[in-house]
C-alpha cells in the first residue's frame, strides 16, 4: 500500500509490515515512517478481502462480503457501493474504457460496472469456479479472472466483455499482477510456484517454483527492476527474478500473509 494512501478500519485493521527490498538490492536511502492516522467505519459485518486503488480519482474499491464498498480518499468518507457480487473477492479497474471487473467467487461470475456511476452493467460467467484474483491488462485490453476451485483462467475482451479464451493452470492460483507489456504473473498456491502467461498468446510460458516459500498468496511487482515479491505462509517474503524465475532471496514477515503491493517511489514491498 503506497505511503499516501490512508488507513482503513472496519471491525479490523489493515494494516501492513513494511520490507526494506530496494530493486537494485540496496536499501531506501530514508524509510518512511507509517502509522494510523484516521479510521473510516464501513457498515457491515461480512468478510473482507481485496483492495483496488482508482489513482484519477482519489476512490479506493474495497471487497465486502456481497458487495464492494468504495471510499473516497479526499474525504476518507464512503463513496458509494456496488452490491449484489456474492464472495466477492478483487476489483479490476479499466479505465481507458471506464469500466470496472468484479470477481463474484460464489456466484462464479464477473460484475462489470460503470466507473463514473458504479452502476452494473453485465454480468460474465467464469469458465471455472469460484473466481479470486481478477486485473485488466491494458496492452491487450484483457480482463483476466483467475478461478480458484476452477483452476484456470477466464479472459474476457474487456472491449466487447465476450469470454475469449481459458487458460488452464493445473494448479490454485491466488493473487496475480501485470507488467502492463502483456507480462501476468500469478502464485500457484498449492504448488508453491508462481506462472508466468502471456495476455496475448493465452499461454503459460513459464512456472517457477518458490524455494523457500510454502503457499504463496500475496504477490507485488516492482515492473521497473523486474522483481516479484511473494508473501508466503511460512512467514517469508520470496524474492523472484520475474524475467528468469530466479529465487533471489527470502526475508522474515508476520504470520497469516494475504496481500503484497509495491511502492516505487519509496521503493518497498508490503506483506
Amino acid at each position: 500500500m503506497p505511503a499516501e494512501f490512508p488507513r482503513l478500519a472496519a471491525r479490523t485493521w489493515l494494516t501492513a509490515t513494511a520490507l526494506a527490498l530496494a530493486a537494485g538490492g540496496a536499501p531506501a536511502a530514508s524509510p518512511p515512517q507509517y502509522r494510523i492516522v484516521h479510521e473510516v467505519r464501513l457498515p457491515g459485518d461480512e468478510g473482507w478481502d481485496l483492495l483496488t486503488f482508482e489513482l484519477g480519482a482519489h476512490r479506493l474499491f474495497i471487497a465486502h462480503g456481497t458487495q464492494v464498498q468504495v471510499v473516497d480518499t479526499d474525504r476518507l468518507s464512503l463513496a458509494g457501493s456496488i452490491p449484489d457480487t456474492p464472495g466477492v473477492h478483487g476489483i479490476a479497474l479499466a479505465p481507458d474504457l471506464g469500466r470496472g471487473y468484479i470477481s463474484a467467487g460464489r456466484a462464479n461470475s464477473i460484475v462489470v460496472f460503470d466507473l463514473q456511476t458504479l452502476a452494473r452493467l453485465k454480468e460474465i460467467k467464469t469458465t471455472g469456479d469460484n473466481p479470486d484474483a481478477i486485473l485488466y491488462e491494458p496492452s491487450t485490453r484483457r480482463v483476466l479472472s483467475f478461478n480458484g476451485r476452477g483452476r484456470n483462467v477466464t479472459v474476457v475482451d474487456a472491449k466487447t466483455d465476450e469470454v475469449v479464451g481459458t487458460i488452464a493452470l493445473e494448479a490454485k492460483p491466488e493473487f496475480a499482477v501485470a507488467d502492463g507489456k502483456g507480462h501476468v504473473y500469478v502464485n500457484l498456491e498449492d504448488k508453491s510456484s508462481i506462472a508466468a502467461i502471456d495476455a496475448q498468446q493465452l499461454t503459460v510460458t513459464s512456472v517457477w517454483p518458490i524455494t523457500g516459500c510454502e503457499e504463496p498468496s500475496g504477490l507485488a511487482l516492482d515492473a521497473a527492476g523486474r522483481r516479484l515479491f511473494a508473501g508466503c505462509d511460512n512467514k517469508v517474503m520470496a524474492v523472484v527474478d520475474a524475467t528468469s524465475g530466479k529465487v533471489l532471496g527470502t526475508t522474515p514477515i508476520g504470520d497469516g500473509v494475504d496481500g503484497a503491493k509495491y511502492d516505487p517511489g519509496a521503493r518497498l514491498a508490503f506483506a
